[in-house]
């Protein structure tokens, strides 16, 4: 979790919502990547479907059932939707997204083998989040 606070820096620093992901298979980091909707003006630019295509890419397959997500902020319905599709296998984030977060619906968007855990650096990825929206109003 460490590394996707690195990665959720990264996008504080360039003005994106701070959310940082690192996909993790066979104890190695095999993608990383952050919130990038503003550089590429694309609302699906978000951390978590960027680290799913780069891991895919490096694994050459769409199947990351051997992979675990670590991400900051709770993913949102159409990154769960991905990480479904996926068949991710386990899926770790920091802090909880009340109104955006996938969890209001349930963890059925997920595929039925995925584990998760949550609040892993809790403090820390909240902490984040709540200086960045402090700083924009």
């Amino acid at each position: 979790m460490k590394q996707a606070l690195q990665e959720a820096q990264a996008a504080f620093e360039k003005d994106e919502i701070p959310v940082g992901a690192v996909v993790v298979c066979r104890n190695r980091i095999i993608a990383r990547a952050h919130n990038q909707t503003e550089l590429l003006n694309d609302v699906t630019a978000h951390a978590e479907m960027l680290a799913l295509t780069a891991a895919a890419n490096t694994l050459g397959s769409k199947y990351l059932d051997e992979c675990t997500l670590y991400v900051t902020l709770e993913p949102c319905v159409m990154c769960a939707g991905a990480l479904g599709w996926s068949q991710l296998g386990r899926l770790v984030y920091g802090a909880s997204d009340d109104k955006r977060g996938f969890m209001r619906f349930g963890k059925a968007l997920l595929h039925p083998k995925t584990k998760v855990e949550f609040g892993v650096m809790m403090d820390e990825c909240s902490g984040l989040m709540t200086q960045f929206f402090q700083n924009k109003r």
